[in-house]
């Protein structure tokens, strides 16, 4: 099964992709070609280049981050509440309709 996540740039362009079960969202952007989503380290989660905003409305239904994420998100320039990586989140039928917003310091 795929679930459909919506990615928001900084200037407020979208872009929607379908993501299979099982696959990161990070994976599923940098297939995408979605611009932002760097992910220099290939999702070993030691850089910072695959931040992601999740939508508010999106915020309390996404798991928490792991202790190792918390502290790679120390490196993300603009971190907020909202701010995850994206190479964490595994896609699953809950998220189907998932919305995330690329932070403007990687666009």
């Amino acid at each position: 099964a795929s679930m459909n996540v919506k990615f928001v740039s900084a200037d407020g362009a979208e872009e929607e992709l379908s993501i299979d079960d099982g696959v990161s969202l990070m994976e599923a952007a940098v297939h995408g070609g979605i611009d932002g989503i760097d992910a220099d380290c290939g999702g070993q989660l030691s850089c910072a280049t695959c931040h992601i905003y999740l939508d508010e409305a999106w915020q309390s239904r996404v798991p928490p981050p792991a202790a190792d994420e918390e502290d790679m998100l120390e490196f993300a320039v603009g971190r907020d509440a909202r701010s995850r990586l994206s190479c964490q989140i595994i896609m699953n039928a809950s998220l189907d309709g998932l919305i995330v917003h690329i932070p403007e310091s990687q666009t």
